[in-house]
């Protein structure tokens, strides 16, 4: 198999990513400035004022050209166990604040928070949402996913039909891994609302940019707080390197 050669362009999402997502560091211990411009990581402040290291990606462009925008990337199970239980020992800190009965973990990469969390906030179980329909499921108990990290055609989101009354007419905090554009969050809330639940907070360990902020609300248009361990802004290509999206 030829190899491609990447090195030198300074492009985001070239990087192996086996080392990333494996250590949380001190600011002294820092390989790059935790400011701006961005070569390809994202130091993530936490709040215990440590850093978590992110690969930088590009985000895909219509005619495949070289991309101007691009994340900070977090796939919580390729990190190591230690940086993902405290990442949600932050969730949970963050989430007590809220009153809520449930905790609901949304697939994929949200389910290996949600259990850690609840467990870190007292709860013996959680209630887990998937993307795998098995033969006893039924299509009013689903909604339709998409999400900007997947191109392509969409997915159906569920709920096994016998967990339906642990979330029937309660209060819920639901899980995630990141929040982005908030498509697949409100995905969640829309079926969460048809099983009768109403969402008390979102926990996150990484809300990213500002685009979900005007899709997450309740039905009378108030916001659903959505806390997180950490904060990555989008990022836009200028000439010395990438900087957080203008507004």
């Amino acid at each position: 198999m030829t190899s491609v050669d990447l090195s030198g362009q300074n492009l985001p999402g070239f990087d192996a990513t086996t080392d990333y997502w494996q250590a949380i560091v001190s600011e002294q211990a820092l390989a790059q400035s935790p400011l701006p411009p961005y070569a390809r990581s994202y130091p993530a402040r936490l709040p215990d004022g440590r850093y978590l290291v992110l690969p930088l990606r590009g985000m895909p462009t219509a005619d495949g050209s070289v991309p101007d925008r691009c994340v900070a990337s977090l796939i919580a199970n390729q990190a190591a166990l230690a940086v993902v239980e405290q990442l949600a020992q932050h969730m949970a800190d963050a989430a007590q604040q809220h009153a809520f009965d449930v905790v609901v973990g949304l697939p994929t990469l949200g389910l290996a928070f949600a259990p850690l969390v609840a467990q870190r906030l007292g709860h013996s179980r959680f209630v887990p949402l998937g993307y795998s329909r098995k033969y006893w499921y039924r299509e009013e108990l689903s909604e339709p996913v998409s999400s900007i990290t997947t191109p392509g055609k969409g997915k159906l989101l569920y709920i096994d039909p016998n967990q339906l009354s642990l979330v029937q007419g309660k209060r819920v905090l639901v899980v995630d891994d990141a929040v982005s554009s908030g498509t697949t969050m409100v995905s969640g809330l829309a079926l969460l609302q048809r099983c009768g639940a109403e969402v008390a907070a979102i926990a996150v360990a990484m809300r990213q940019g500002t685009q979900w902020q005007s899709k997450l609300l309740r039905a009378d248009g108030s916001r659903i707080p959505v806390v997180g361990a950490f904060d990555c802004p989008r990022m836009e290509r200028r000439a010395d390197g990438w900087w957080p999206e203008s507004a």
